[in-house]
């Protein structure tokens, strides 16, 4: 029985990405995204790259347990052994959180952290000897956020679970990479916004493939984090040393104004 990749949001950018450079290495596929039509066309574009390897797509909610349920039979039912797990799935509405709807508000925290959480507990139970985990927060996790505050909230909470979970799992072959990009051109709305950042955004973006790549290089050195990009690096140095008042003035001023809902 082959062991398999699993990717989370593999129809996204990112998660593309991840998926392009995953086929480019030879390792067995299990995508999962929202839609079934995009992740046969992506099995579509992953095969003409590499038709040697197995890949199975499953399309589900994230947001529902019983639809995560559900792809874990299906998993079972193949009788899957997992080597890596690759967690891109994420939803990043920005706004003041007064703004959000209860709805949105469980929404994001479902997607970001219940569903990442659970699905990587269930696909531990079922790995190999050895196994990797990369997990995407961001750099907007890195200090409290207004105005983003839920994103950035869920963000943090990937980051220290999975740093803890680096340590907890070392001993027993597993190697766990959590990283912390800055601002990735994958939608027209994430472009729009690291323009109107000006020369901050563009130092700070990184494209999707340069993410992947990079972030598969990482979790091999088992790195506990990872930080995509020299001034994203610089960046994460210098806030340790920011006094908390002075980040949250600055960010506040930055972000106010900007407000998004891509989901």
């Amino acid at each position: 029985m082959s062991n398999f990749t699993f990717i989370s949001g593999a129809t996204g950018g990112i998660g593309k990405a991840f998926s392009v450079s995953s086929a480019k290495r030879g390792y067995n596929l299990f995508i999962t995204g929202r839609s079934s039509e995009k992740l046969d066309k992506l099995k579509e574009e992953l095969l003409s790259i590499n038709s040697e390897i197995e890949i199975y797509t499953c399309p589900c909610d994230l947001t529902s347990k019983e639809d995560r349920d559900k792809m874990i039979s299906v998993i079972d039912e193949k009788g899957l052994k997992f080597e890596r797990i690759i967690n891109v799935a994420g939803a990043d509405i920005q706004k003041a959180f007064m703004e959000y709807t209860p709805e949105k508000v469980l929404f994001q925290i479902r997607v970001n952290v219940e569903s990442t959480i659970t699905l990587t507990h269930a696909l531990l139970n079922r790995r190999t000897d050895k196994m990797e985990i990369i997990t995407i927060s961001s750099m907007s996790g890195a200090s409290p956020m207004p105005y983003f505050a839920l994103y950035s909230a869920t963000k943090a909470m990937l980051t220290n679970f999975f740093t803890s979970l680096h340590v907890e799992l070392k001993k027993e072959g597993v190697k766990v990479t959590t990283v912390l990009p800055g601002g990735v051109p994958t939608r027209p709305d994430l472009i729009e916004d690291i323009k109107r950042q000006g020369l901050w955004g563009k130092l700070s973006a990184k494209p999707a493939e340069f993410v992947a790549e990079k972030s598969l290089k990482a979790v091999k050195k088992n790195k506990t984090k990872y930080v995509p990009g020299g001034f994203n690096k610089f960046l994460h140095f210098i806030m340790k040393f920011v006094p908390l008042k002075i980040q949250l003035a600055f960010i506040a001023r930055r972000w106010k104004n900007l407000t998004k809902d891509a989901f």
